[in-house]
């Protein structure tokens, strides 16, 4: 596998269910791809399932730089979010969150119970999500004056670049991103191009 690639998953995936001992267990799969969109969906989860006791998940962000948390949300430590941090390690995936949601029916399924319920529900959630392959990107500021037009558009269009977004006046600028693999190569190529100006871009 290319060190530029990573599995993801390309839509949420559908509620899941686990019974055990009457105790329902609900799974979910989400893409994500900043920290900050995780409340949002706990609390939506909190909405949907309110006699929930527990809204248990784990995430896990980036590729080189990798960022994960985990949270009991009140179950006995460890119980909850680890076993499904686990099945996120296990499936090679990242920018995910898997949540967990259970209805407590009665009877007390001790630590080992929960811990092999959430992990199951969470390895049900991932089976049931499209897990696809993403290539990391590296993106880059490209600034010129509009006589130099031609010989970007003609650079731009012979290695295949991505236009991300661009502004076209006298002082021209533009964001393109390309395959974190060729990067060097493409910044080797357009610095030796005067007098366009080449920045990279840390997003």
């Amino acid at each position: 596998m290319d060190t530029d690639t990573y599995k993801t998953l390309g839509t949420p995936s559908e509620e899941v269910l686990l019974k055990e001992k009457k105790s329902k267990f609900y799974g979910y799969a989400y893409p994500i791809l900043n920290e900050e969109e995780v409340r949002p969906i706990i609390e939506e989860l909190r909405k949907r399932h309110h006699t929930a006791n527990h809204v248990c998940y784990a995430w896990q962000l980036g590729v080189d730089d990798i960022k994960y948390r985990t949270n009991d949300d009140g179950e006995p430590n460890n119980s909850a979010g680890i076993p499904i941090y686990g099945q996120i390690q296990a499936f090679g995936v990242t920018n995910v969150l898997i949540a967990v949601a259970r209805i407590f029916g009665g009877t007390k399924l001790g630590v080992g119970g929960l811990m092999s319920a959430y992990k199951t529900t969470a390895q049900m959630a991932l089976e049931n999500g499209e897990i696809i392959e993403r290539t990391l990107q590296q993106k880059f500021l490209l600034s010129f004056d509009y006589p130099e037009m031609d010989k970007v558009m003609r650079t731009i269009k012979q290695y295949r670049l991505e236009i991300v977004s661009q502004k076209m006046e006298m002082d021209c600028s533009l964001v393109f991103s390309v395959r974190k693999q060729h990067a060097d190569h493409i910044a080797e190529v357009i610095s030796q191009m005067h007098p366009l100006k080449l920045k990279k871009l840390n997003i």
